[in-house]
């Protein structure tokens, strides 16, 4: 994107919620609403502007009638939708296994709020690790809430953001595409939560050797995409991981030729 005001687009991007915050932070009683700050690095070395969108709970003393989820649509040119917690079953019908982590539903309900308001405006939305898997679950998806049983390659605790396997972009797909034909990579993996039942509309854009879903995308948007992986992460750090830029670069450009149409109608 060209190094020019015209060209920062504002993209919002939605925070963790720490609820239960430890005594010697000093915020007994509160909830904190952070960003771990690689994300917005990301997106701002790429020329965007990042804005956190505070999440807002339905027993807040500020209530959806004052702050609205149009209200962030309106303003804001894109959406980033990051990793975090698990997604509530209930939300794609099944009841919670043992092997499910820390949900955290207040989180869930916004940010499905967020996704499908953007997704309307026809703004870009990219959704990364557990934002892809909401953005499955918007269409009508399903997750595995757990793949460590079936497939145990996806997470390494010990190795965090730096345990890494292949990726096949799927032949003659937009991902496949956008990185100029490039038939594989490889990636980070931290999740072990994976899309099961694809969600309407949505197409798979890449796949891990075991066949576990790593990318997808909207059929009927302009851009809404998720990656299971963490683009953020790949970074000097990890030579040899699939490069970052094209991905960011294609969702801050959707963003800007969305601005230049002007109002959706």
């Amino acid at each position: 994107m060209a190094d020019n005001d015209s060209s920062k687009v504002a993209i919002g991007l939605s925070p963790r919620l720490f609820h239960s915050v430890p005594a010697e932070l000093g915020f007994r009683g509160k909830t904190l609403q952070y960003l771990e700050q690689s994300m917005a690095h990301c997106v701002m070395r790429a020329g965007g502007i990042v804005v956190m969108i505070p999440t807002i709970e339905q027993a807040n003393a500020i209530d959806r009638r004052q702050v609205a989820t149009q209200d962030y649509v309106s303003l804001l040119d894109g959406l980033v939708l990051q990793g975090g917690a698990d997604i509530d079953p209930s939300l794609y019908g099944e009841p919670p296994s043992e092997q499910l982590g820390t949900t955290d539903p207040v989180r869930d309900r916004f940010e499905l709020a967020l996704l499908r308001g953007f997704a309307a405006a026809g703004k870009p939305v990219l959704g990364v690790c557990r934002g892809m898997q909401l953005i499955n679950v918007a269409y009508g998806g399903t997750l595995y809430q757990d793949l460590a049983d079936a497939t145990p390659v996806h997470r390494r605790l010990e190795l965090y953001d730096e345990h890494s396997h292949e990726v096949r972009l799927v032949a003659n797909g937009w991902l496949h595409s956008l990185y100029e034909g490039v038939e594989s990579g490889r990636i980070n993996s931290i999740h072990h939560q994976g899309v099961n039942v694809l969600g309407k509309d949505l197409v798979i854009e890449a796949l891990a050797p075991d066949g576990v879903v790593e990318a997808i995308r909207h059929t009927q948007s302009s851009f809404v995409v998720g990656v299971q992986w963490h683009p953020e992460f790949h970074d000097s750090r990890s030579t040899g991981l699939l490069p970052t830029e094209p991905l960011i670069k294609a969702f801050l450009n959707a963003a800007l030729v969305r601005r230049a149409a002007g109002p959706a109608r």
